[in-house]
């Protein structure tokens, strides 16, 4: 039987600070991947081409190439199936980047969390009482008012609409 094997994959790089780069997997997460970390527990050797990246000018050069973070401006050479040396970026899997990186929390998604917190609350309602009115459970109402869990824009409007008797409205600006 045929497993479905998802592999990690970056979609987009949100910004870079420093030498961290905030980035979206496929899986939907925004993280954050500190590359003084990743570099240390990779044990990269001190004399390694790959240390020019500690520039934070030099690291600033990332591209995402192949669904994953790579710099051209690290000198890297392979040998090609023909037995040629071919100049190729420094890249890290995504694999690795998401095991080193962190769960980025948005403003906006503990924004929700104390909407809703504070309304169910201004609504003299337990998580319990929300739950069952709005058809979720009270651990997954404690995840969203403690920002442990993302949530879906449908469950969202359960929770407020059908559980606070509210009505939602989202504005992009």
């Amino acid at each position: 039987m045929r497993r479905n094997i998802k592999i990690p994959r970056i979609l987009k790089i949100n910004r870079i600070k420093g030498l961290s780069i905030s980035v979206v997997f496929n899986n939907g997460e925004s993280r954050i991947i500190d590359f003084k970390k990743v570099f240390k527990k990779l044990e990269i050797n001190h004399d390694s081409p790959i240390m020019i990246l500690n520039d934070p000018d030099e690291f600033a050069k990332v591209e995402l190439i192949n669904n994953t973070l790579a710099w051209s401006n690290v000198e890297q050479v392979i040998t090609d199936k023909n037995n040629k040396k071919v100049k190729v970026p420094f890249e890290i899997g995504a694999d690795v980047l998401l095991k080193f990186s962190n769960s980025e929390v948005s403003g906006f998604s503990s924004k929700i969390g104390r909407l809703v917190r504070d309304t169910r609350i201004k609504s003299g309602l337990t998580q319990k009482e929300l739950a069952l009115k709005s058809g979720t459970s009270r651990n997954y109402i404690s995840r969203i008012e403690n920002d442990r869990s993302d949530i879906e824009l449908d469950t969202l409007r359960k929770i407020i609409e059908t559980g606070l008797g509210k009505h939602l409205e989202i504005i992009v600006k």
